[in-house]
């Protein structure tokens, strides 16, 4: 067994994230719109914070349905900023509704899940980093994405929360070398998500 990547120290809610999830490819439209929101919320926080408020996230945003939130008006805005367990930012919270509006003209079109994976055809970008200082914030595939997103009208999608993103759903696999979840993280086949 090699060494774990090292940055989640010793929380366990944040090693069972680094263990089960991160890296791991997700294919999933609404999955992958969810945890694009959540690194948007995660901006100028860290991702801990987000991760110990993760369920009341999904009850606060009924399970992060963008079909749902895309119909939600001031009235939902003001819910939610009175709500003390999720990040109470009125920017993030009406950029969540308008990104969920624009989740569903790329879902109709081509499907969400296609649309991000097809930068990647449809497999990983696996690196092999052997120290953490060499894992770049963004690259220029995180400001393409970024760039794309904003075109569809997608808000708190920066290069930085984009290459973040691609981390966490394992459109790039950053674990270092010797990291027993790297492997758990190849194993998983291609989808034909990205794919024509």
């Amino acid at each position: 067994m090699g060494e774990s990547c090292g940055w989640p120290g010793s929380e366990p809610i944040y090693i069972d994230y680094h263990d089960i999830e991160w890296g791991m490819p997700e294919y999933d439209s609404r999955a992958l719109w969810e945890k694009l929101i959540l690194d948007g919320f995660q901006a100028g926080l860290s991702w801990i914070t987000i991760l110990k408020k993760r369920q009341n996230f999904r009850e606060a945003f009924e399970g992060f349905d963008p079909d749902v939130i895309a119909t939600w008006t001031e009235a939902d805005v003001q819910r939610l900023l009175q709500n003390a367990g999720i990040i109470r930012h009125r920017g993030k919270i009406e950029a969540t509704i308008g990104n969920a509006r624009a989740w569903q003209v790329i879902e109709a079109r081509e499907g969400f899940d296609r649309f991000l994976w097809k930068y990647l055809d449809g497999k990983p970008l696996v690196n092999h980093w052997t120290s953490m200082d060499q894992i770049p914030a963004e690259t220029d595939l995180s400001r393409q994405i970024s760039k794309d997103l904003k075109k569809e009208g997608f808000k708190f999608c920066g290069p930085t929360i984009v290459y973040a993103f691609m981390q966490a759903v394992g459109m790039v696999n950053d674990h270092l070398v010797g990291c027993p979840a790297r492997d758990r993280c190849l194993a998983v086949p291609p989808s034909g998500a990205g794919q024509s």
